[in-house]
């Protein structure tokens, strides 16, 4: 029995036509789909670093783009917006958190601090001056968290030895390495003995 083999442009003619009927089935099934539903955005009264803001937010917006789109502070970086590198960590109630998986109308009733919210006026917070005098930073990308983290690692208790500052910051990553700086300006704000100075 004699086969044929198919010739170069049969078989392209094949998958040509293949294609075309699949994306013609994937329109016709998207067409019969009724859109998905968005919620209109709502007005939330958020406070941040002791103030009151209005925000326009949808129920999935986070607490990082609620705070980089609409308001004036711009200090709490995204990063991997995955919540893997720490960059926008702040505090929510005097905790820890990253903003980029955390809702922004989940914080309505909340006291959220950021980078911005820890100086008092022109003085810096202890932890600020610490990472300016250790030279804790290097491109500064990541330091708004790394500094946020380092607050509240003190406030935890996390300080009793370098090896438990550097476990405690691990959520906190420093493409540039600096992070033998970190821990000095973390013990310079405890103390040789792990507590606060």
């Amino acid at each position: 029995m004699e086969t044929s083999n198919p010739t170069r442009r049969a078989v392209l003619g094949t998958a040509a036509a293949l294609t075309a009927f699949s994306t013609a089935a994937s329109r016709a099934a998207r067409s019969e789909q009724p859109p998905a539903s968005v919620s209109p955005p709502s007005q939330a009264l958020i406070r941040v670093n002791g103030k009151q803001l209005t925000l326009e937010l949808e129920p999935r917006t986070t607490l990082l783009d609620a705070l980089r789109e609409q308001t004036d502070l711009h200090g709490t970086k995204k990063g991997c917006d995955q919540g893997a590198c720490g960059a926008c960590t702040v505090h929510i109630d005097g905790k820890r958190v990253l903003s980029c998986l955390t809702l922004a109308v989940r914080c309505v009733g909340k006291e959220i601090t950021t980078i911005e919210g820890l100086a008092d006026g022109d003085t810096l917070h202890p932890m600020q001056a610490a990472f300016l005098a250790h030279d804790g930073m290097q491109c500064g990308y990541c330091t708004p968290g790394q500094i946020m983290s380092a607050v509240a690692l003190v406030k935890e208790g996390h300080t009793q030895s370098d090896a438990e500052i550097a476990e405690w910051m691990s959520g906190n990553i420093c493409r540039c390495g600096a992070y033998p700086n970190i821990v000095a300006a973390i013990r310079e704000v405890v103390g040789p003995d792990g507590k606060r100075g």
